[in-house]
């Protein structure tokens, strides 16, 4: 009971407005004050050297300093910019401080520091350079720095494709695209390491437990989901499985979407032509149905107009050569009997 306690009070789940000003309003009001620190700087050292002065130019030196080099750099700090559907997740000496939201510019306590999962945990991608064809030099290296900026924006994940069983034990190769975007940046800056990895695993977990309750492909008079025939309402299950394994995150999956599907390799031949077999058996029956009922027709037609009158015996033979040029794979030749058919 102690620990299930502990674990709550470790999670965040509502995000906290920081107290913040307008930022524009502070940058003039900050500018005006150093400019006249600056002035009041070069005024008190004029001013110390004459004796009937006193010690107003020393106090005058003394506090345009102390404002120059302290109070306008934490002035400074506490601006923030703010671009559209961006977040910035606030600490104060470790603490959750509150979550900054909305376009525009801010000044917020300047002791804060902005805090991003995804920054935090990658480390500065160096990559090595190699000089272009036809130019020379020694290769450069380039470091990429990630933002402290949270994106609100709606994002599209697309993993690599798997090899799953489905239902039947079939390997399949399987990929999904998952539209997604942050909701609470509380959730997704404290309740996991990194928010991205953290839905890129889980979207994997989420889509093996999918694919094992449905095979590759069913018939459809028997009214069988699978994964072929049925994406509506796999793709679906996904985005509800998926959902709640992110919901400690932070994170709103708005589109769960199958963006490919098929066999694997090593069976892929083999399930070709079991596909193929049983598309020819389909259009056989078919084809026997209706010849089947043609026959009945031309039958019930002769003796309906009494236009010739047939044993059974030259009605079976009847019947046996109509269902063989009905159901041949090739044209039948006929030929013509001008004798007398007894």
């Amino acid at each position: 009971m102690t620990n299930s306690i502990t674990e709550e009070k470790q999670l965040h789940f509502e995000e906290i407005a920081p107290k913040s000003v307008s930022g524009m309003a502070v940058l003039i009001i900050n500018i005006i004050l150093s400019l006249a620190a600056v002035a009041t700087f070069f005024i008190g050292l004029m001013g110390m050297g004459y004796y009937y002065a006193g010690n107003l130019p020393m106090v005058m030196v003394v506090c345009a300093l102390l404002y120059l080099v302290i109070c306008m750099p934490l002035l400074f700090a506490g601006l923030k910019i703010l671009k559209p559907n961006e977040a910035m997740v606030l600490t104060l000496f470790g603490k959750y401080h509150g979550t900054l939201k909305g376009e525009g510019f801010f000044y917020v306590n300047p002791f804060t520091v902005a805090f991003n999962p995804t920054a935090a945990s990658a480390k500065s991608a160096i990559t090595l350079e190699q000089p272009t064809a036809g130019k020379t030099g020694n290769p450069s290296i380039s470091i990429k720095k990630e933002s402290k900026i949270i994106s609100l924006k709606t994002m599209t994940l697309n993993n690599d494709k798997q090899k799953i069983n489905d239902e039947l034990g079939n390997p399949i190769i399987i990929g999904i695209v998952v539209i997604w975007r942050v909701v609470n940046t509380a959730k997704a800056a404290f309740n996991v390491d990194n928010y991205t990895e953290f839905l890129s695993i889980q979207c994997d977990s989420a889509l093996r437990n999918i694919v094992r309750l449905y095979p590759y492909d069913a018939p459809s008079e028997n009214g069988e989901k699978s994964l072929r025939g049925s994406s509506q309402e796999v793709a679906g299950k996904l985005k509800e499985e998926i959902q709640s394994r992110v919901e400690i995150a932070g994170l709103e999956i708005i589109e769960a979407r199958i963006t490919h599907l098929a066999y694997a390799p090593e069976i892929a031949a083999a399930m070709l032509q079991r596909q193929q077999a049983s598309a020819i058996i389909a259009a056989r029956q078919m084809i026997v149905e209706g010849a089947v009922g043609m026959v009945e027709m031309a039958l019930d037609k002769l003796n309906e107009r009494d236009i010739v009158h047939l044993d059974e015996e030259r009605k079976a033979a009847m019947v046996s050569n109509l269902l063989v040029v009905l159901c041949g794979d090739k044209s039948a030749q006929p030929i013509v009997n001008s004798g007398s058919i007894y």
